[in-house]
């Protein structure tokens, strides 16, 4: 496993981290249509989630999949003066609960079957304004989730477990 010095770094504090969960499935087939929310989907290496327009797109962008946690959209609707976000307005593919994204930039980690490896952060767009009201982009700054390209394949299914992975 081929992980940078940031992430080495940051593994040395991660070595406790207790599992998540994937509690959200969600598709962009094409740009600006509705998301498709499904209870499992195949996670294609190196390309990204079977369905999802990222899929189609060229080999080895480090953006083929979007996670979110529930716990950051808690925190931007209480930012919004919202009850509840929809996952589908945020335009992310998995939401996940009981463990941190950020700190798994630069981590290995497995949901299911397949294996992901996290990278930059994911920002909010202006799109974000359209959806959610004015304010929802600063509100959103930090907890926009991350991105993460798709090392091994395999099926992912909500309920699955967001488990960190060892460096070597």
């Amino acid at each position: 496993m081929s992980i940078n010095t940031v992430g080495r770094l940051l593994s040395r504090h991660l070595q406790d981290l207790k599992p998540g969960r994937l509690e959200w499935i969600g598709l962009r087939p094409e740009r600006k249509v509705d998301m498709l929310v499904v209870n499992q989907v195949e996670a294609i290496a190196d390309k990204g989630l079977a369905g999802d327009r990222h899929s189609k797109g060229s080999a080895g962008s480090a953006r083929q999949v979007t996670l979110i946690n529930q716990e950051h959209i808690d925190v931007v609707a209480k930012l919004l003066g919202l009850e509840f976000i929809d996952p589908a307005f945020l335009r992310r593919n998995l939401v996940v609960s009981g463990i941190n994204m950020m700190a798994l930039r630069h981590q290995r980690f497995r949901i299911g079957e397949a294996e992901f490896e996290a990278a930059a952060q994911c920002h909010p767009c202006l799109r974000m304004e359209q959806a959610l009201g004015k304010g929802a982009v600063a509100a959103m700054l930090g907890h926009g989730g991350v991105c993460a390209k798709i090392v091994r394949g395999g099926v992912i299914k909500v309920g699955d477990k967001v488990v960190k992975l060892d460096v070597e």
